[in-house]
């Protein structure tokens, strides 16, 4: 390498040190119904829906449950069960739940409560992009809508999802806050001269009694983060000096969901009913449902209720309740004993899917 490749006087003094990465207060302009947005403040601000949003339920309304039949299971369905669930552990023998002998079936009456609420919830933010000549709709075309009457396109009920729409008329340019409009920044690594100090002979030049062969005894090198320019383009706006900043709504549709199975069976795990499905004897959807009364097991209605009322205070205060649905389950549940080699076993089969859960199983073998 030659000396004068090492050479750069690209220091200019009136290139702006790197400004900040957010926009500083009272740099963006206000928009028309997002004042909240004060400065450069580009948090997401949450939008609460407008009272005519929230709906409002009915006094002394409540749903009615059809009675419904207790699911069994038979000695074949139960011993399929079981030797399904052993042919998953490879440290059990088949043999057990072949030749067992069935002493007892005890069916469970077993139900899932769930209520789901599908909200819709707003919150914006400011966002800029670098201005490359692209069209502005900026506040010349109108004024901007407020968030709960910008137009999204909506999912599918009780499926989650996320939506950013960019709001009507809130555009506008400004001069890039971090090069200042210059497109590019000062160096921080070289502050701006291009060159850096020789790491090799640590600016000396020497190295040993002897001309440092790395920096050709300058004691310099190019900045290698620079490249020896003395300065960087500006990532913010990709070197096109402005941007356009923008008001960014952000929509988020969820899906609520709140389950309830009373513990009935004590030796039974109420987690397993998580993975498992049920018989689903009623149905009710509506844009409110109401609390469920009469149902012969006291402990759902009151789940009915609580959960109702919860989801109401809970959900409507930051976010648009656009539809709720609750539905009760049947899980099947049979407690099943057996006998095998003159001992005593149980196991449970559960849910439409016919799983076992047990806890003791005859002749499992150990690896030593």
């Amino acid at each position: 390498m030659d000396d004068k490749d090492e050479d750069t006087d690209t220091f200019d003094p009136n290139l702006p040190e790197e400004g900040p990465s957010a926009p500083p207060p009272g740099w963006l302009d206000s928009v028309t119904g997002y004042e909240e947005h004060t400065g450069g403040d580009c948090t997401d601000q949450i939008c609460p829906p407008p009272p005519d949003f929230v709906p409002k339920p009915e006094n002394d309304k409540n749903a009615s449950v059809p009675n419904v039949m207790v699911p069994t299971v038979s000695e074949d369905v139960a011993r399929d069960a079981l030797l399904q669930f052993v042919g998953k552990k490879w440290t059990y023998s088949s043999k057990p739940a072949k030749n067992l002998i069935f002493k007892e079936l005890i069916p469970f009456t077993v139900y899932r409560y769930r209520l789901e609420t599908f909200t819709e919830s707003r919150s914006s933010a400011w966002e800029s992009e670098p201005h490359t000549g692209q069209c502005v709709d900026g506040p010349q075309n109108g004024v901007s809508p407020p968030p709960w009457n910008v137009q999204v396109s909506y999912p599918p009920k009780f499926t989650n999802a996320v939506q950013k729409v960019r709001v009507p008329h809130s555009s506008f340019i400004k001069p890039c806050h971090r090069c200042h409009g210059n497109g590019k920044v000062r160096c921080t690594h070289c502050r701006g001269q291009g060159l850096t100090r020789c790491m090799f002979c640590h600016g000396s030049g020497h190295s040993r009694n002897r001309r440092c062969t790395t920096c050709h005894g300058r004691g310099r090198k190019r900045c290698v983060s620079c490249h020896g320019k003395g300065y960087k383009g500006c990532l913010t706006c990709n070197g096109y000096r402005n941007l356009v900043h923008f008001i960014q709504l952000t929509v988020t549709w969820k899906n609520q969901v709140f389950e309830f199975i009373p513990n009935r069976v004590p030796e039974f795990p109420l987690k397993k009913f998580e993975k498992v499905s049920g018989e689903a004897f009623f149905v009710d959807e509506n844009l409110l449902v109401y609390p469920i009364e009469g149902f012969p097991d006291q402990d759902i209605c009151d789940a009915s209720k609580g959960s109702i009322q919860n989801h109401l205070l809970k959900y409507s205060a930051v976010s648009r309740i656009l539809q709720q649905r609750q539905t009760i389950e049947l899980v099947p549940l049979t407690h099943v004993y057996y006998a095998y080699s003159g001992n005593d076993y149980d196991y449970f089969v559960f849910g439409r899917e016919n799983k076992v859960h047990t806890t003791k199983y005859p002749s499992s073998c150990s690896i030593l």
